[in-house]
């Protein structure tokens, strides 16, 4: 098969207020808002990209290989893990990512261009080959109530 798509979805819930975790989304640090719960730094768009790629690959990222770096290595960057779920794709490239984020907190709009640039650089894609959309989930959801974030991510490849 040339071609193939994944999909890929991960959601956590805020920490208390007054935490001090940062809160990473998309590789970016969001200010005023508590991190989310999570083993590591739950930044639900890189997590979203590993399920996407796991789901091409069947090899397990954050079932597996994340859980080792986590626990036996004491690494807690998400963006470790994408750079490990990147490596599983073999002889597949990865022509675009579109992700969805939903959350009522925090405002998004202004870092979208720099959640795609951050995104872009660490999967060696093209800015125009990164999507990024944002719903509030105008409150009928947990994540639209403020109480965490989801993101669902549509990643395509070709074969090399």
């Amino acid at each position: 098969m040339r071609m193939r798509v994944g999909i890929g979805q991960d959601s956590h819930r805020f920490l208390p207020e007054g935490s001090t975790k940062l809160c990473v989304v998309g590789g970016v640090i969001f200010e005023g808002v508590p991190g989310l719960s999570a083993d590591s730094d739950g930044d639900v768009v890189f997590h979203a990209i590993c399920n996407a790629i796991t789901s091409i690959t069947h090899v397990p990222i954050l079932g597996g290989i994340a859980i080792d770096l986590c626990h036996k290595d004491g690494i807690t960057d998400s963006q470790v893990y994408l750079e490990r779920a990147l490596e599983t794709l073999g002889d597949h490239k990865i022509e675009h990512v579109a992700l969805t984020i939903e959350g009522k907190r925090p405002r998004f709009q202004k870092k979208i261009p720099e959640m795609r640039t951050k995104i872009a650089q660490v999967m060696s894609l093209d800015m125009d080959q990164v999507g990024i959309t944002i719903t509030s989930g105008d409150g009928l959801t947990d994540f639209g109530l403020g109480e965490g974030l989801q993101c669902f991510c549509v990643l395509t490849t070709v074969k090399k």
